[in-house]
């Protein structure tokens, strides 16, 4: 029997690159699986298709992540049309990247919004409707944690904020046997950090495999915080960034 048969998954983001990697493979893995996207309603339906191919229920749900209302109201849709929550991944994220004193006031509010309050809001409603024993993954970084790249400043905050918040919460519900844990890619090659783009070079340089991961790769690592061999794993940073942070 697949590992998450059965298993309802709330993946925000995942229209596209990691998000879209994840939803497949929790789905593969056997789990229901509910998106959120910004924008891109046919790519979330392809999402949709491809999960549906695994043989599993999906939704695809409108929901900007700097938009409280809008993912409280994605997390109650996805509940109400596939059930209780046993896995919620917080995927939904973005960075803006140029100098910081050259950043607006509306860029450092947007990347605030989407990754550390658009983090806090999903996980706030979401654990209203978790099973327990269920799994929380938050997909922060590895500049979170070590920060070599110029011109991530807000982003690289942003992210060890969901570092600590990570930390902080698993003590908080372990009393339901829920985990919560933060997986932090490295360079991936995705639409927003391509492994032929102007970023590339530096970003592989610094990592020990010199090579760009791939969006799979991200995706196997969360299957494993999903899935039952995982349950002693809480309040844990885990980095997948080709040795980036070594």
């Amino acid at each position: 029997m697949p590992k998450l048969k059965g298993k309802v998954a709330l993946v925000t983001g995942a229209s596209r690159g990691i998000g879209a990697a994840i939803a497949k493979r929790l789905s593969a893995d056997g789990a229901n699986v509910a998106i959120t996207y910004a924008k891109d309603a046919a790519a979330a339906d392809v999402v949709v298709k491809a999960i549906e191919a695994n043989g599993c229920k999906a939704i695809a749900i409108q929901a900007d992540a700097a938009d409280a209302a809008a993912i409280s109201s994605a997390v109650e849709k996805a509940v109400a049309t596939l059930g209780p929550l046993d896995i919620l991944v917080n995927n939904a994220g973005t960075a803006i990247p140029k100098k910081f004193e050259d950043t607006t006031l509306e860029e450092l509010d947007r990347v605030i919004n989407i990754n550390v309050r658009g983090v806090f809001v999903t996980t706030q409603a979401a654990l209203k409707h978790m099973n327990d024993k269920g799994r929380i993954i938050n997909i922060g970084s590895s500049v979170g944690e070590r920060m070599m790249t110029p011109g991530l400043v807000p982003y690289s905050a942003t992210k060890g904020a969901v570092k600590m918040f990570t930390q902080g919460l698993s003590r908080e519900v372990g009393n339901r046997g829920i985990t919560v844990n933060n997986v932090q890619p490295g360079p991936i090659d995705t639409d927003l950090n391509p492994a032929a783009g102007d970023w590339a070079t530096p970003q592989i340089a610094a990592t020990a495999l010199g090579r760009y991961g791939h969006v799979d790769e991200v995706a196997a690592l969360v299957a494993f915080v999903a899935s039952p061999e995982s349950s002693y794993i809480t309040g844990a940073n885990l980095t997948v960034d080709g040795g980036t942070n070594a």
